[in-house]
């Protein structure tokens, strides 16, 4: 069993990327869970045709006793489907919210039940701290992956994530794999990438480009993979689950 948390600035497109990467394993035949870590909820939307599935937090709050057909829900492509969610709003620890989570999954055996080849967990990265960072500590994550652009924000934000990663690496938990460059077209951003990499002590794992076709496959409530599968942007999303399966080895010019 993979277990990779990816992690990256609120609205860098994170989810955006998770999901196709799941849809694009579920297609080569692995069995996949994605757990939103996010109190927006919405990680799995573009599994589930845009819609919003039950949290894990407002399935304990509302039905107290929980079962797993409660809180993992299987999309059209096959990828298993869990949402953290959050406190009530100005109520509580959103970050606290995500270890409770994790604990009931733990609680209701659901990775011996389901025996998923990949777990990705889709993290907020514009924090690391207390529930955030459990992914990468405590043995949930083995490796992470941060999505950034060239903006001056998202670098920062990979750049903490990255020092929260490495800190936590020091005592034996995941390390990580790279950077995972979703471009915004910037001027000079390929440049600011590669300079933050440095910087950081990591490398470019896949280079994706701006693409029209994951907003309008996102308005059908779905992923670009699922949308639109000949196309090369589809492509591209195939070739980083495969890199990240570690069948090819691919630049990051994809």
């Amino acid at each position: 069993m993979r277990k990779i948390a990816i992690y990256g600035k609120g609205g860098i497109g994170k989810s955006t990327v998770v999901a196709n990467i799941s849809v694009a394993l579920a297609s080569m035949g692995y069995t996949v869970m994605q757990i939103g870590c996010d109190p927006k909820s919405d990680s799995t939307r573009n599994l589930t045709g845009g819609e919003k599935i039950p949290t894990v937090l407002d399935c304990m709050r509302d039905l107290g006793n929980v079962t797993l057909d409660d809180i993992v829900f299987k999309s059209a492509s096959g990828v298993l489907c869990v949402e953290s969610g959050g406190p009530i709003p100005g109520v509580g620890c959103a970050g606290r919210g995500i270890i409770t989570a994790f604990e009931k999954l733990e609680e209701l055996d659901a990775y011996e039940q389901f025996k998923p080849d990949f777990i990705f967990y889709d993290v907020l990265g514009d924090v690391v701290c207390g529930g955030f960072a459990m992914p990468i500590r405590g043995g949930y994550a083995d490796e992470v992956c941060i999505v950034t652009s060239g903006e001056m924000m998202s670098l920062y934000a990979a750049t903490n994530i990255s020092h929260a990663v490495k800190s936590f690496g020091k005592r034996g938990y995941a390390s990580l794999r790279g950077l995972i460059f979703n471009a915004k077209n910037i001027e000079g951003e390929e440049g600011l990438v590669q300079k933050a990499a440095e910087e950081i002590g990591t490398t470019i794992i896949y280079y994706l480009p701006r693409d029209g076709q994951v907003q309008a496959a996102e308005a059908l409530g779905q992923t670009v993979v699922e949308a639109f599968p000949e196309s090369e942007m589809a492509e591209r999303f195939r070739a980083l689950a495969e890199m990240l399966v570690g069948e090819t080895d691919v630049d990051k010019d994809g």
